[in-house]
């Protein structure tokens, strides 16, 4: 015969049971009702937290490297690698859970499917990735070079690095007529690392009309160094009352081009600038009174110009 003590055992069993079967089918009928969501781009994230902690067991080895082209070396620093869910969340980003900086790197991640970005300068590449239950190696070639940039003037003459910058443009004309700024203000002998490619690019020297353009291709693997020639000067502007003689004070400045326009204005004793090679014509005013000169800028002739009050 059962005893009262196994009985009671039974008894516990079942009603246990019953309560596991119904919280099981409660949990499912829960999950059905989660909203399907859509991937976005990769443009849009959400910040990770911090992940639970799961069994060393659960985890794989993901490790990622990355080259330029198929025949260049491997990176070895400088990268920003990132590593999202493929499935956005409720607020329509990407999760984030992981990221490493330099170049090979390593994740301990769940097996799964995963999107990992690598940002190498103003280059990136993204990739969906699935791991299985081995670790996994992967090397993503971001088919990418770089660009190094100077000025000189006529002669060779090397230009002030605080003088000078570039803008790069995408080489493609918008519907608008303008083209995209990709970077600007580029320093002189910055490498700029961007996709292959044809890019615009935009030297200014100074800050009124001294400007050059040129179209310039990036190469995968390779970095490209080009120097644009300036045909300008820097020029000193005064009002004097003999040749020579010292600069008046609360002086207002106006430079104006051949077809009449003005192109640069200021006011003091002195006016320095730098102008394109060609014809000018300097207005001064000085109490009430103006005084003018026609003058002539010469490709790399720095120089100042004087503009004599009449007697």
């Amino acid at each position: 015969m059962i005893s009262l003590r196994h009985l009671l055992r039974i008894a516990l069993f079942i009603s246990g049971l019953s309560i596991a079967l119904n919280c099981n089918s409660a949990f499912a009928e829960e999950t059905l009702k989660l909203p399907k969501l859509v991937l976005p781009t990769l443009k849009s994230y959400a910040p990770s937290d911090k992940l639970a902690t799961l069994p060393a067991s659960n985890m794989r080895e993901l490790t990622m490297a990355a080259k330029l082209s198929e025949d260049s070396d491997i990176i070895e620093h400088g990268i920003v690698w990132r590593v999202f869910k493929p499935d956005a969340s409720d607020d329509g980003k990407l999760p984030l859970i992981a990221t490493a900086n330099g170049g090979t790197t390593r994740f301990a991640l769940e097996p799964g499917s995963y999107l990992v970005h690598a940002a190498f300068g103003r280059t990136g590449i993204t990739k969906r990735i699935t791991i299985g239950i081995d670790n996994r190696s992967e090397i993503l070639v971001m088919d990418a070079g770089g660009i190094k940039l100077n000025g000189v003037l006529s002669g060779g003459i090397r230009i002030p690095a605080d003088k000078l910058h570039f803008d790069i443009y995408a080489s493609d004309v918008q519907e608008n007529g303008e083209r995209a700024l990709i970077l600007p203000d580029v320093k002189p002998e910055d490498v700029v690392r961007l996709n292959a490619g044809t890019y615009h690019i935009i030297s200014k020297y100074g800050s009124v009309n001294a400007i050059i353009r040129s179209d310039l291709k990036v190469e995968a693997g390779k970095l490209t160094e080009a120097t644009m020639e300036h045909k300008a000067a820097e020029l000193t502007l005064k009002l004097v009352r003999e040749a020579g003689g010292e600069a008046m004070a609360d002086t207002a400045w106006s430079v104006v081009n051949p077809s009449g326009e003005i192109i640069q204005e200021s006011v003091g004793a002195f006016a320095s600038m730098v102008l394109a090679a060609g014809d000018y014509t300097v207005i001064a005013k000085n109490k009430d009174k103006l005084y003018q000169r026609d003058f002539t800028v010469v490709a790399g002739n720095n120089q100042d110009v004087e503009v004599l009050v009449a007697q």
